[in-house]
């Protein structure tokens, strides 16, 4: 599904640049930009034989599992099965919007347990189901050639900002732009809780101990850093860290130029962006932030 990518100049003469778009995957029929890469990811592993899945998600990746699954299985006679395991401390707002969704299919449940990630890998390491994680499965890159050849059509884009936890987004861009024959700088933004791989460009920040606004910004291990590190360097982008008065700042910023709301982990991208600006980064070409999603 093609989202929207619109130009928005008034946002872009406050950030002083030439050309400023967005790209709404806010506005994907899954919600996010997980909706491009999680049912890839559940489609290649049905193929290979696999009709259990599980994931360890609060946010929008459990989101677009449990919209692919539930649409599947009003359209094939072949049944998918999802479990969606979340932390005891979950928001209880994202366990309303989880379980609500979960009761449209009797295939999907949600649990609570103490440790989501490694209740999830048991039951991968005894293949009772298979693990949708982005960060470790190559499938994940794939689904988001479509990302790529949508903001391809973008003339003369020169950079594109993406809020960051594993960086698979931003591999999966880069390698996808490479096959494009296009080399637009790429750009990840994370925050002062969790920058395991934009610390590697900027310093300029202050490590907190509190989580951020941007909740979804979590994976501090972040297996794919040196890959992710590689796709930077050679697209000439760079990383940036923020906090969250950057992040609020960013998110009334957009409100006030563009009448859009967007979600703390999508103001990731207008953040970044600002601070790159701020310290002397020109951009002649068009820019792009990703709205991600909630």
């Amino acid at each position: 599904m093609k989202t929207p990518q619109i130009s928005h100049p008034k946002l872009a003469n406050k950030l002083k640049i030439s050309q400023l778009y967005l790209k709404r995957e806010d506005q994907h029929k899954y919600d996010s930009h997980k909706g491009r890469s999680i049912p890839h990811m559940i489609k290649t592993h049905h193929e290979e034989g696999w009709d259990d899945f599980v994931i360890s998600s609060s946010g929008n990746a459990a989101i677009a599992a449990i919209k692919y699954i539930t649409n599947h299985n009003k359209n094939n006679d072949k049944k998918l099965y999802l479990a969606v395991f979340v932390g005891k401390k979950i928001d209880p707002k994202k366990l309303k919007t989880l379980s609500e969704l979960a009761l449209l299919d009797d295939g999907i449940t949600i649990e609570q347990v103490e440790k989501p990630k490694q209740t999830a890998f048991q039951l991968d390491k005894y293949e009772k189901a298979k693990y949708l994680r982005q960060s470790t499965d190559e499938s994940a890159l794939f689904g988001y050639n479509s990302l790529a050849e949508e903001l391809d059509k973008i003339e003369n884009l020169q950079a594109i900002f993406i809020p960051t936890s594993s960086g698979t987004t931003a591999e999966a861009l880069g390698v996808a732009f490479k096959d494009l024959k296009n080399n637009p700088q790429i750009h990840i933004v994370q925050t002062e809780y969790c920058h395991p791989i934009a610390c590697k460009f900027d310093n300029d920040f202050i490590d907190k101990k509190e989580i951020s606004i941007a909740g979804a910004i979590v994976d501090r291990v972040a297996h794919r850093k040196n890959e992710v590190i590689e796709v930077i360097k050679n697209s000439g982008g760079s990383g940036w860290v923020v906090n969250d008065d950057d992040i609020k700042q960013a998110q009334e910023l957009v409100q006030k130029t563009t009448d859009i709301h967007i979600s703390p982990n999508s103001a990731l991208s207008i953040a970044g962006l600002k601070k790159a600006c701020l310290q002397g980064w020109k951009f002649e070409g068009e820019v792009c932030c990703l709205i991600t999603g909630r």
